[in-house]
């Protein structure tokens, strides 16, 4: 598909917004080229207030249609959400495609989305996102011509009238909930059993996936694109003792990630308020890792995330000449925080023992003797504990578990004291 040549357009109307530009202008422009868009020029413009018009001001519309005309570009990308009337009004006067940050981040969505949930998920945020905007919109959709901001639902689903488009988001919504439905019968099977859920979260591009698979010894795709995983994906993973947990990986967060999003993925995100521990994890390489820290930690607390220990992993060290300093931290800060490279392996051994402590603090290792004659309890062990080996002689089978003390006091009969080989 022929690359479609973009103007970006930021607005600033306060100090802090002024001094968050540079990090704002950055995103945006990576968030044009991962949905497949040719930067040609950035327009920049500090306003005490937003025009409730054409969100800015009208000269600068003017130098919007000049730049247009002079750089022959056909997709004007506003880093904000604009109204229904701004952005009808901005299509009355600019010749062409307009779209906003939202439509941007639906359309990156629509492209990664490949199970049906995911497709499905964006769907519903792209047509809950359009509804309120289709009134008099008929002309400008019918000339878009496909390309970035159209994906996913499609021209002919957006022309149609408001009720079809209603039955639609009724019939997805329906949909999803039965995979509400179906991811909630799995979180309850998981936590009536004693196995720990770990969360990865953080903010798109953090390298969540990458270190996904340095834990799990997985290989799921990893990608220097924002937003590269969309859909949840869960994997048993190991600590060098044996132990194991189940990991989680999650969708990306952004600054003003869409509430239509936010909504729409609401049965995945709901997988990190059931974690027994989560891992936040951090670009330490990128200049703005603290506005980045807290819009991740913002969005969890939105989602309702809490009492949940979280454990913050600041990643990217080999990028660092003095990444040996970054790993001397791991073992002088008692925090809560730990510095790795999960594309080099560096420092995992500082976050398996973090995790070995948030996770199974209060377990134990247990070795039991049960006589065959005595087989049929073992059945219920996996309900209690974590079995981590078993193997039978002539009358015994011996079960290596984790577990809580008291929960093992009905079997403290059949407990090998001294522990064994294994």
């Amino acid at each position: 598909m022929k690359m479609e040549k973009a103007i970006l357009i930021h607005l600033a109307t306060n100090k802090r917004e002024q001094a968050e530009a540079e990090v704002s202008i950055k995103e945006l422009r990576g968030l044009a080229q991962t949905a497949g868009a040719d930067i040609i020029q950035e327009v920049y413009q500090i306003r005490h207030d937003i025009s409730p018009k054409f969100f800015i001001g009208k000269g600068k519309v003017e130098e919007i249609v000049r730049l247009k005309q002079e750089t022959q570009a056909n997709l004007i990308i506003f880093n904000h959400n604009l109204s229904p009337i701004q952005l009808k009004n901005l299509e009355d006067t600019i010749p062409g495609k307009i779209i906003d940050r939202t439509q941007l981040i639906l359309d990156i969505f629509a492209q990664r989305a490949k199970s049906k949930e995911g497709k499905l998920q964006v769907e519903l945020a792209q047509l809950s996102y359009l509804l309120p905007r289709l009134l008099g919109r008929g002309k400008a959709l019918s000339r878009l011509g496909g390309g970035i901001g159209t994906r996913g639902p499609g021209e002919k689903k957006l022309e149609e009238d408001r009720r079809r488009i209603q039955d639609r988001i009724s019939r997805i919504k329906k949909e999803i909930l039965r995979v509400q439905k179906r991811r909630a019968h799995q979180r309850k099977s998981r936590q009536k059993g004693p196995i720990p859920v770990v969360s990865l979260v953080g903010y798109t591009n953090a390298g969540k996936s990458t270190l996904f698979n340095a834990l799990s010894k997985e290989s799921v795709v990893t990608s220097s694109q924002l937003f590269a995983t969309l859909d949840p994906v869960l994997r048993r993973a190991h600590l060098p003792d044996g132990l194991y947990y189940f990991l989680s990986d999650t969708v990306g967060f952004i600054k003003k990630l869409p509430i239509e999003l936010i909504e729409a993925f609401k049965s995945t995100l709901e997988e990190i308020k059931e974690s027994d521990c989560i891992l936040h994890i951090i670009d330490t390489s990128s200049s703005h890792c603290e506005i980045q820290i807290e819009v991740v930690e913002n969005i969890l607390s939105d989602l309702g995330v809490k009492d949940i220990p979280v454990i913050k992993v600041f990643n990217k060290i080999d990028l660092f000449p003095n990444k040996a300093e970054f790993l001397t931290k791991n073992t002088k800060s008692p925090n809560q925080s730990v510095y790795i490279s999960a594309k080099k392996g560096d420092g995992l051994d500082a976050l398996h023992k973090k995790l070995r402590a948030s996770l199974f603090q209060n377990m134990n290792f247990y070795y039991l003797s049960i006589p065959k004659s005595k087989k049929n309890i073992i059945s219920s062990f996996s309900k209690w504990s974590i079995v981590l080996k078993k193997r039978e002689n002539r009358e015994n089978i011996e079960i290596k578990i984790m577990a809580d003390p008291k929960l093992v006091l009905n079997y403290t009969p059949y407990i090998k004291r001294g522990g064994t080989n294994w």
